[in-house]
């Protein structure tokens, strides 16, 4: 799933290369992603691309003098930006994996794509992004929290500190990828309560979040939208790493699997080398 890193990234090529032109035609191919029906997307011609930017992992295209195409791309969405266009004709319902097209004056546009069978990209052509409901529920954003608010905001949340981080209404913009990050640097195990972190263990919670989102999105910002996940797959230590060698100590990294995702940690580094337990793993041994 595109996090803050990407979504920043995203935003700051839409505001290099987008921002300035007008909307030729915006089309929808799949009508369950524009969430949204009042303006209509026929609305959206003519105007000019005015800004982009983020919120949380929120993409937001400024339009007009007051329109907003927010968008959230889910696990699977993905932007790809055209130069051109192969054909002029319209999309037709339901074409593969593209969602939303927006062709520009200029002849290049974007297209908002999703791949696989469950679909989950959401878009809203809204007045006020506050319209949207995940928007509206948000945190802070990761990188504009101050350390006293960061502190008090994992506290507000008893549970582990693995979902209480990706937690969109405590803070905004960290997802399971950069969770993984950010614990591995702060050396601090996914299953510690978030009740029992110490003040300076807290600290190191947030130095580390801040350094693992901010170099992301140094890494990130500038690339084209295509080569974004390998820079982001690049730049993992644990995430996605499993049974390769931890970049700090050279154990291996680990996983413990649920039912729709998983987490990757060094036990050497992060649970003073104690496995954690697996709980799927666990019953297939049974």
């Amino acid at each position: 799933m595109p996090e803050l890193p990407e979504v920043e990234a995203l935003a700051a090529y839409l505001r290099e290369r987008a921002v300035g032109h007008t909307v030729q035609r915006f089309e929808v191919s799949s009508f369950s992603a524009l969430k949204t029906y009042d303006p209509p997307a026929s609305a959206v011609a003519g105007m000019p691309v005015r800004d982009a930017g983020r919120h949380g992992k929120f993409l937001d295209i400024g339009l007009g003098d007051d329109l907003h195409l927010v968008v959230h791309l889910a696990r699977a969405g993905w932007l790809h930006y055209r130069d051109s266009f192969k054909s002029p004709a319209p999309l037709k319902p339901g074409s593969g994996p593209i969602a939303l097209r927006m062709r520009l004056d200029d002849g290049s546009g974007f297209d908002l794509t999703e791949a696989g069978t469950q679909k989950s990209l959401a878009a809203y052509l809204v007045r006020d992004p506050a319209e949207v409901p995940g928007v509206s529920r948000l945190g802070p954003d990761a990188l504009a929290v101050t350390e006293p608010e960061f502190a008090e905001r994992i506290r507000s949340r008893n549970g582990q500190i693995k979902g209480v981080l990706v937690d969109q209404e405590v803070l905004a913009g960290i997802g399971n990828a950069y969770s993984d990050e950010i614990l591995h640097v702060a050396k601090m195990s996914p299953f510690a309560l978030t009740g029992k972190i110490t003040d300076e263990q807290m600290h190191a919670l947030y130095t580390a979040m801040r350094e693992v989102e901010t170099d992301a999105v140094a890494r990130s910002v500038g690339q084209k939208a295509a080569e974004l996940k390998g820079e982001k797959r690049a730049g993992m230590r644990v995430h996605a790493r499993t049974g390769l060698p931890c970049p700090v100590c050279g154990d291996t990294v680990r996983e413990v699997s649920f039912a729709d995702k998983s987490l990757q940690y060094c036990a050497t580094c992060q649970t003073g080398g104690k496995p954690l337990a697996d709980r799927r793993l666990s019953k297939l041994i049974r």
